[in-house]
């Protein structure tokens, strides 16, 4: 093999690492934003749990999040603005990330 071929596994390995630790991180940061809104509709304890992952089955019917704000618009009603969500959605993907990275690490 020539070190060219090597690179190219190494870059190759590297990008399917990267794409596994984002699509890890979003599934994370859809699960934080599920709970955030469970909280607001009362649900605690497993029914929160069980909120949270189909804000995470919600966000797989798309690309892009906006099938996650219609969702948790939908379901908020008056306790969040689609702005107030699209926000929570932003602050949680630093957190979801640092997560992921110290289970991976």
């Amino acid at each position: 093999m020539t070190t060219f071929d090597e690179r190219e596994q190494a870059f190759e390995a590297k990008f399917a690492h990267d794409e596994e630790m984002q699509f890890k991180a979003r599934a994370r940061r859809n699960k934080l934003v599920g709970l955030w809104a469970a909280e607001l509709l009362g649900k605690t304890g497993s029914a929160a749990d069980e909120y949270a992952q189909t804000v995470v089955a919600a966000d797989l019917e798309e690309a892009g999040h906006e099938d996650l704000v219609r969702k948790l618009y939908g379901d908020l009603g008056y306790r969040a603005t689609q702005e107030q969500i699209r926000g929570k959605i932003r602050e949680m993907m630093p957190q979801a990330q640092e997560e992921i990275l110290q289970e991976d690490g």
